[in-house]
């Protein structure tokens, strides 16, 4: 793939990922080309790379969209990454390193400086909770979990989750994250699983919520 289909790949997924191109939103090529800087064939080659990621979808007509998850859809994908991400969390309680142990609690020091203020800093939430997560996997020690994971882990979700927690809800992110340090640091897989499994399904639920209220919203508004 040549470099201006790599630039207009990335710029249109960080436009998807900020929310600067919403779910449902019609793309149009000339549009595109014209904000990349680029001819309309390397956004025709990124568009499809984006749709083999699930970021964009295609109409019968050959529209491209940005793609917009049903409930359902997203259940789905949060099912899959707690079964995968809690599976992790087991094989990395037997097998991360004290340094790794240290990572991960700087991380989270982190993420509680990261939402003190008087206005949580969700992007550097949301960066350092990336990070924290990634130790874990490496920690896992299984490449194919990882390639499984990040086939369904897109920033895009979590950024809508995210972006509806309250104080509340981050903090308590934080301390799921201090109770697998615990399981960590006692070797307890089954422990380890189980925390993260529940931390998953909170965000789900925060997610589902976010995306009832934003359904009730469009039906107001006709």
């Amino acid at each position: 793939m040549s470099r201006a289909s790599d630039r207009a790949y990335s710029q249109i997924r960080n436009m998807v990922l900020s929310g600067d191109l919403a779910p449902g939103e019609q793309l149009r090529e000339e549009q595109l080309a014209e904000i990349c800087g680029v001819s309309r064939t390397p956004i025709r080659d990124a568009l499809r790379r984006l749709e083999s990621e699930s970021f964009v979808r295609r109409n019968d007509s050959q529209r491209s969209f940005v793609a917009d998850w049903s409930l359902d859809d997203m259940e789905e994908a949060f099912e899959l990454r707690a079964m995968l991400e809690s599976h992790a969390a087991a094989r990395a309680a037997v097998r991360v390193s004290p340094e790794q142990i240290e990572q991960l609690r700087r991380c989270n020091q982190a993420i509680y400086r990261a939402i003190a203020g008087d206005a949580p800093d969700i992007p550097a939430f949301l960066e350092q909770n990336r990070i924290f997560h990634a130790i874990i996997m490496e920690a896992s020690a299984s490449q194919r979990l990882a390639l499984m994971l990040s086939r369904i882990i897109e920033q895009p979700v979590v950024l809508r989750t995210a972006l509806q927690y309250d104080r509340e809800d981050l903090q308590s992110s934080g301390r799921e994250h201090d109770e697998l340090l615990a399981a960590f640091g006692r070797r307890d897989p089954d422990w380890a699983a189980a925390v993260m499994k529940s931390h998953i399904r909170r965000a789900f639920h925060a997610y589902a919520d976010a995306h009832k209220r934003g359904s009730g919203r469009q039906v107001e508004g006709g």
